[in-house]
């Protein structure tokens, strides 16, 4: 069965969507199977992959079509797109039961995959429930900043109930921090934070931190992973030790 990893902070410039980009590209050129879920009505991930974000999508896929019939083959793994129609996901999908619909819509291909990585939308909503149901653990991406830290509450709150109420076995993996600097001393002061706070929460700060470059934004514009467009990159290199930590 897939390992299923939540991309999740409902802070915005967090580095969600680069983050799980960067784990599905990372994990597809070591030739695992990967599934990337974009959540996001933005649909940022969609088009980085260079998937066709006019086609059916998870939308369609929650809304009851066969799954198998949605995803969609990239360079950089297969991908159940988004769409503007997600927009509207807290009306459409209001009726009881509706926290698991994403979970449902996976159960005939979730054998086939060995990661799911999905990329939630920067708030909370009926969204990024499904996709807290139906995961095996969640990453939260965060920059090392005071708001960052205080927006964790909010998340936190929801992860619990998730826990106490539909996926007792949601874990979280770990905090990762992103867009780091080390010239500046409020980070490194914020990082000590942020290791007590991940410690107090029973997971911990990966070691592996996601040093901000340009590299990134550059690669994005041009839709290719970080490791095809700058492999030398810090960002590629950390990115490479933050996958091979998240696969111990």
């Amino acid at each position: 069965m897939a390992r299923a990893t939540v991309i999740a902070n409902q802070k915005g410039g967090v580095s969600k969507t680069t983050t799980s980009h960067a784990l599905s590209a990372g994990l597809t050129t070591k030739n695992y199977s990967v599934l990337a879920i974009d959540l996001d009505p933005q649909g940022s991930l969609s088009t980085i992959m260079r998937a066709d974000t006019n086609a059916k999508g998870v939308f369609e896929a929650m809304s009851g079509e066969p799954i198998a019939e949605l995803v969609q083959e990239t360079a950089d793994g297969h991908i159940l797109t988004s769409s503007t129609q997600l927009t509207g996901a807290d009306k459409k999908f209001s009726d009881y039961g509706a926290e698991y619909l994403l979970k449902d819509a996976l159960e005939p291909v979730k054998e086939k995959y060995q990661f799911i990585i999905i990329d939630s939308p920067p708030q909370l909503s009926i969204l990024t429930v499904n996709a807290l149901i139906c995961a095996t653990d969640l990453i939260i991406p965060l920059t090392c900043d005071l708001f960052a830290i205080m927006g964790l509450s909010q998340l936190l709150d929801t992860v619990g109930r998730i826990q106490k109420r539909g996926n007792p076995d949601l874990i979280i993996a770990g905090l990762l921090l992103t867009r780091y600097t080390h010239r500046a001393i409020l980070n490194r002061d914020l990082k000590q934070s942020i290791e007590t706070k991940a410690s107090d929460l029973g997971t911990k700060l990966y070691s592996t931190i996601i040093r901000e470059g340009v590299a990134i934004r550059e690669a994005q514009t041009g839709r290719q992973s970080i490791f095809r467009h700058a492999p030398q990159s810090n960002a590629a290199i950390d990115y490479e030790d933050f996958i091979n930590e998240y696969l111990k």
